[in-house]
């Protein structure tokens, strides 16, 4: 069946309409009609080619929600009208040590990624800025009913890249946590850190959010650029979260660590950064890094936000403003995820 999507055709070009054939359905598939999608900017930096390997023609999308509207004859968790999501996994080895262990992210074989990959058959995967997708069930996951579906969307991303870290160093009460950046993923860590009870304190560049920040559940705001605020919080973080894709100093934060501290990478800035050796060995402190979450971990994610009832908060766009909203996204003009109204593409 043919899906309609938008698709840009090189590093340099805008998104136009696109149509493929999807491959037919097998006995361990599941058909799903998307309804929204979110607009992560992994995928300005790999439809622009940021980070090199770019595959084109190229439909971005690993941020998909909808209902299912068909499935193999040897499916049994879902059923027609089902609403579930897709994040940025549709396949991996199954049998390496990681993929045993739950952490398909980190395959040995290399995972098959939602878009901008290649599957076992050597065909290349296209993502969700479409209408329709077709997904192994192994990778598909329940929305909880309670949530709204579009702001549901960025969880399969910036959900889960968020909640992985803060649940794999244990973050949750009687602990000072601070998240650097408030943007699509730093107000989901937001959100996740105050839910585990943590003392939160968000780190911004900009005063105009410090308001937002509070709303969304920070205990304290700090200006990340003031160097009087910045020096008052020295020696005091359990744990840090950087969101930041942009290069900045690690350093300035990594001096906020408390002993045995750990600041945790979650954001890709496109030059590497400089770490001073004294700002890990004068306080015993880590510095880590962060993918996503297995496919196990991303529905405890879910649940947990159904519990909670966390959404991400979405400005909702028709596909057609694509290249704008890219724009706005490298500007950080956006409060604080795009999300796809996939009902545009008709």
């Amino acid at each position: 069946m043919k899906a309609h999507a938008y698709a840009v055709q090189s590093a340099s070009s805008h998104f136009a309409p696109f149509s493929f054939e999807q491959r037919e359905l097998g006995p361990h598939d599941v058909a799903i009609d998307i309804a929204y999608c979110g607009v992560c900017h992994s995928d300005v930096h790999q439809a622009r080619n940021e980070w090199g390997g770019s595959i084109f023609p190229m439909v971005p999308g690993h941020e998909i929600v909808g209902h299912v509207s068909a499935v193999g004859t040897a499916v049994t968790r879902y059923h027609s009208g089902d609403r579930v999501g897709v994040g940025c996994l549709v396949d991996s080895c199954r049998v390496c040590e990681n993929c045993r262990a739950g952490d398909e992210q980190f395959c040995l074989q290399t995972p098959t990624f939602t878009y901008n990959s290649t599957q076992k058959d050597g065909s290349v995967t296209y993502g969700g800025y479409a209408d329709r997708i077709i997904v192994n069930e192994d990778f598909v996951l329940s929305v909880p009913t309670n949530l709204d579906l579009a702001a549901a969307a960025p969880l399969l991303c910036a959900g889960i890249t968020t909640y992985s870290p803060l649940r794999h160093w244990r973050v949750g009460p009687n602990q000072r946590v601070g998240i650097i950046g408030l943007g699509g993923l730093g107000h989901m860590a937001l959100k996740f850190a105050h839910a585990f009870g943590a003392h939160v304190v968000q780190f911004t560049t900009s005063e105009k959010k410090a308001e937002d920040a509070k709303r969304l559940g920070a205990d304290e705001v700090v200006l990340s650029n003031d160097d009087r605020a910045m020096a008052a919080q020295s020696n005091s973080f359990d744990f840090l979260l950087d969101t930041v894709s942009a290069p900045h100093d690690l350093n300035r934060f990594l001096a906020l660590l408390r002993r045995n501290g750990t600041m945790t990478l979650v954001g890709v800035p496109d030059t590497p950064p400089t770490v001073a050796a004294a700002s890990l060995i004068f306080r015993r402190g880590s510095l880590a890094g962060s993918l996503i979450g297995g496919i196990a971990e991303t529905q405890e994610m879910l649940d947990f936000c159904g519990e909670h009832r966390i959404t991400s908060e979405i400005e909702l766009i028709p596909i057609q403003h694509l290249d704008t909203a890219f724009d706005r996204m490298v500007k950080s003009d956006v409060r604080y995820r795009f999300v796809i109204d996939s009902a545009s593409l008709h």
